[in-house]
């Protein structure tokens, strides 16, 4: 289980391997996403809180990367944090997410992005329930959920 000290390092010091790369030309990248994916996880954009499709959603499944389809999050640590986007405790895989800090808006923060495509995808934080500690607020618009088949 990941906790802040696992998040911090990989800012720092490197992020772990990812299973594949996916890289695709910026044409590539608008020619598949809506306007709005795009701004998000291309352009690092932030869609506004309350807003995203997948904010108040539990249905059972995998939240997938909107890009490139790799699995980021499970269900099972999907949680109500209140600040309007879907928000978890883990990734799916320790290599599915990639780490760097951001100092955006005069603020220091870490950025998550997927780990295969590099797209942008929120922002982790340490102040999410425990046993982790860390509350991943993503963006809607950076995934998809592929619910499962009963």
């Amino acid at each position: 289980m990941l906790n802040w000290k696992n998040v911090i390092d990989f800012a720092v010091n490197g992020n772990p391997n990812p299973d594949r790369r996916v890289a695709k030309t910026e044409a590539e990248w608008k020619a598949q996403l809506t306007p709005e994916q795009y701004r998000i996880t291309r352009e690092k954009g932030t869609e506004r809180p309350h807003s995203g499709a997948l904010c108040s959603v539990y249905d059972s499944g995998k939240y997938n990367c909107v890009c490139c389809d790799t699995p980021l999050f499970d269900s099972t640590i999907k949680f109500s944090s209140g600040t309007g986007w879907p928000s978890f405790t883990q990734p799916i895989k320790a290599n599915a997410i990639k780490y760097e800090r951001d100092t955006s808006y005069g603020m220091v923060r870490v950025e998550v992005m997927c780990n295969t495509c590099d797209a942008h995808l929120g922002h982790v934080f340490p102040d999410g329930p425990e046993p982790s500690g860390l509350r991943y607020c993503i963006n809607s618009e950076s995934m998809t959920l592929e619910t499962e088949v009963a």
